[in-house]
């Protein structure tokens, strides 16, 4: 089955521009499309899209308030990339930190546009460019530093977050590790039950921020 995606963006050439990029792959599909925020949930449920491609700013509602919105109310939300123009913009940070699983910029070249909406779907990998791990960096504090250390993840589990903060997949990880995939998978799952992450990029931004994991 395809990658069924919507598109979310105000601007009708930057919707029609990712359109044509997307739809040009036999293994993705774009759906629907929306001019705002607002519009996104009765069409997720209306499409049930695998990718939501958002825009972080928006007139009515933006990325930030609808991937809220999103992951409140959806049952089995779709995964939520955010599209923006500016990577070091805070939206995106705080977007990331509401719950959005990647993040992609809108002068993105259209290789890099179908990587992302690629690994978003498959969902066992990261997009957490260097300037949004400064933003995480910077938001860290003592709570973050304390709730982090209460989690008390055993070494192997540190292991794989680092690795996941790289942006690793499971495979790879398992192959850094030399263990099974299957192994991988039981430890991510314990870091994110741990730190109490709905995903990956929640974990990986705990990391940030209580700085067990440095900006590279």
């Amino acid at each position: 089955m395809p990658v069924s995606v919507l598109l979310v963006d105000d601007e009708p050439l930057v919707r029609a521009g990712l359109r044509a990029v997307l739809e040009a792959q036999p293994d993705i599909e774009v759906v629907g499309e929306a001019a705002d925020g607002a519009a996104v949930i009765p069409l997720i449920r209306q499409l049930r899209p695998n990718v939501v491609a958002m825009d972080v700013r928006m007139p009515l509602m933006d990325g930030i308030e609808a991937t809220r919105a999103v992951l409140r109310t959806v049952q089995d939300p779709p995964k939520i990339l955010v599209v923006t123009t500016f990577e070091n913009d805070e939206y995106v940070y705080q977007a990331l930190r509401a719950g959005a699983d990647g993040f992609l910029l809108k002068r993105a070249r259209p290789a890099e546009i179908v990587h992302a909406v690629r690994l978003v779907a498959e969902g066992d990998s990261l997009l957490f460019p260097a300037a949004v791990r400064a933003l995480a960096a910077e938001y860290g504090n003592s709570a973050a530093k304390t709730a982090f250390a209460e989690a008390a993840l055993t070494d192997r589990e540190a292991a794989v977050l680092r690795l996941m903060a790289r942006g690793l997949s499971n495979a790879e990880i398992a192959a850094q590790l030399v263990v099974g995939v299957e192994t991988v998978k039981t430890h991510v799952s314990a870091v994110l039950g741990k730190l109490g992450a709905r995903d990956r990029t929640q974990a990986v931004i705990a990391a940030y921020e209580s700085g067990f994991v440095a900006p590279s």
